[in-house]
């Protein structure tokens, strides 16, 4: 048996009037999906727990398992061990992503204008922060380069106790000063923010940046505090052997502690312009390797929502149906006598409100050799409507396995 999880971050939504009251999954043409969806088990499952932070961390940990309540220790640690940085007991990680802040004087009454500088592309991005990393590593601080936007601190001997930090995909078009840290020990955190923008903003590349009409990666944001990660090892918990394929570290990272397989596609970037194809064929190549399960992490809906891109986050399912499950099923079909395949979210990332929500997300199983009756389409209404509900989210691993 071939295990497939397609993972499509942030695609469930709310109707939306930019839709004419649909959501981006009712909206797009998805005939592999709808195909698999008459013959196969749907329903909604809670992916993030009550008390826990609707992030792609705790969510994802709970498609695959592993219950947050338990393991989680951060997002930031999970990032860190993707990057290659081997934290000590008492090192604190922090995301650290570039952003663009309007140009107000005074530092707290700037704006958080893009959250992702423009998405910045890594070779740019390293560029920057090793520019910063000049400024600030020190004894007890370390900056580490990662993927387009995101990137991470270390604080050597830090604490936790610096909280609340806010995600800056939350509060996109706001004035920074209400989310800026507060808390006593984040002083030095907030000292490097504001010095970040007095080193950035008038940087060669960035004043390249403004001249092709790119948002500037003018400040760096910290967030996402956490210690050292530990997980379950993921052939030990379920008896598979799997593996990964995801742009971002926090997918990659969550992989290297499990010990799944991380596999890298050239051209995967997060976005639309991602190589999905890539992805389907390093999925199959995985497969035809050994691995029994592939993970398969679609970035480009959540993004779509943060950035309130109704026709983007359309074009991203349609994308995906047509260039991953479409190079994909008649491969699987023909090379195996069986295979499941589960297609969810994360969580949901409504356009009407640009971030995460912790609201329970549709999900659909097909196994090859026990088709059942289904629905006509995968959307959002049908999954509530088939009254099959999945409380607690690392349940639904074994749910499928043994389904």
């Amino acid at each position: 048996m071939k295990y497939i999880i397609l993972l499509c971050d942030g695609m469930a939504d709310r109707p939306d009037p930019e839709l004419d009251g649909g959501t981006p999954m009712s909206r797009s043409v998805t005939p592999n999906t709808d195909a698999l969806a008459k013959k196969s088990t749907i329903g909604m499952v809670r992916t993030v727990a009550a008390g826990l932070k609707p992030g792609s961390d705790v969510a994802n940990l709970s498609v695959l398992g592993y219950d947050p309540a338990v393991c989680y220790t951060g997002r930031s640690p999970l990032e860190a061990g993707s990057i290659g940085i081997d934290m000590a007991a008492d090192d604190v990680s922090f995301r650290c992503n570039l952003v663009t802040v309007s140009d107000e004087p005074k530092f707290e009454d700037k704006r958080l204008l893009d959250y992702c500088a423009g998405d910045i592309s890594t070779a740019d991005a390293k560029i920057l922060v090793d520019y910063l990393a000049e400024h600030f590593n020190n004894e007890e601080f370390h900056l580490y380069s990662g993927v387009s936007y995101r990137h991470c601190l270390i604080w050597k001997g830090g604490t936790l106790d610096v909280a609340p930090l806010t995600p800056p995909h939350d509060i996109p078009g706001r004035q920074i000063k209400d989310y800026l840290p507060t808390a006593p020990n984040a002083a030095k955190l907030l000292d490097m923010m504001k010095k970040s923008h007095e080193l950035l903003r008038d940087h060669p590349l960035n004043k390249e940046r403004i001249a092709r009409g790119v948002n500037p990666a003018n400040c760096v944001w910290f967030w996402g505090e956490g210690k050292r990660a530990e997980l379950e090892n993921f052939t030990e918990k379920t008896g598979l052997k799997g593996a990964m394929i995801s742009a971002v570290d926090l997918l990659k990272g969550i992989a290297k502690f499990s010990g799944m397989e991380v596999v890298d596609v050239e051209g995967a970037t997060g976005y639309i312009d991602s190589n999905f194809r890539g992805k389907a064929l390093a999925a199959l190549d995985a497969l035809e390797r050994g691995n029994d399960l592939v993970y398969i992490h679609m970035e480009a809906p959540d993004e779509c929502g943060h950035r309130h891109e109704p026709g983007n986050k359309v074009k991203s399912l349609e994308i995906i149906d047509r260039d991953v499950l479409g190079v994909m099923l008649p491969e699987l079909d023909r090379k195996y006598d069986d295979y499941k395949i589960m297609i969810l979210p994360d969580h949901p990332t409504p356009l009407s409100l640009r971030t995460h929500t912790s609201d329970p997300v549709p999900f659909l199983i097909y196994k090859k050799s026990m088709p059942v009756s289904g629905a006509d389409v995968f959307t959002e209404e049908s999954a509530a409507s088939s009254g099959l509900f999945v409380e607690k989210g690392p349940s639904l691993m074994d749910y499928f396995i043994n389904l």
